[in-house]
Order: C-alpha cells, then sequence, then structure tokens
C-alpha cells in the first residue's frame, strides 16, 4: 500500500461504524490496520503465477451416507400416542387468539 492509513480515516469508519472510539483506541486501532495493510501489500508482491488456486488447504470429501429407504412410524400407533389427535392430525394449543 503506498499511502498508510490515516487516523482520520479510521475515526471515519468508526463513526460510520457507531463506535465511540476513544483518541488511544482510535491511535491503537490506526496502527494495527497500517500493519494488516502492510502485510497485504507484501502478499500482493508474491510471485503466484505457477501456485493452483484452491478453495481448502486439505483434500475433503463428503462423508454424506446414501439415502435408503426405511420403515417410518405407524401413522396410527403415532397417534394413538398424541395427547390430542383430531382427524389423523395433532391438535396443538393456539399461539395467537384463541381456536374455535
Amino acid at each position: 500500500m503506498s499511502e498508510r492509513i490515516t487516523e482520520a480515516a479510521v475515526a471515519k469508519v468508526a463513526r460510520l461504524a457507531r463506535l465511540d472510539m476513544t483518541p488511544g483506541e482510535l491511535e491503537v486501532a490506526t496502527a494495527q490496520l497500517a500493519d494488516v495493510l502492510d502485510h497485504f501489500a507484501d502478499i500482493d508482491q508474491l510471485d503466484l503465477a505457477d501456485v493452483v488456486p484452491m478453495t481448502q488447504p486439505y483434500p475433503l470429501v463428503n462423508v454424506l451416507r446414501d439415502d435408503e429407504v426405511v420403515v417410518g412410524l405407524d401413522h396410527d400407533e403415532v397417534m394413538a400416542a398424541a395427547p390430542d389427535a383430531v382427524a389423523g392430525r395433532f391438535r396443538v394449543p393456539p399461539i395467537i387468539g384463541l381456536a374455535e
């Protein structure tokens, strides 16, 4: 980065983010952000022409199992265990307003 970040720029971003920073905190944040930007400038100078782009540094594979059809619960058995069932469905207390 040819130009270091200014304390005024950090103060403006802090104000936009609704952060109340003391002058000491602004000074520290400005120095830390300048260090980060300098590091990015160092990375920009690297010759990465022969580096293959990647999304993960480790070869990952999905560990999902295959879908298998299995026998589910018996509808009548589940409804028999329900505290309140009407017409083959669970009846639940109303959340908003009153039910009929």
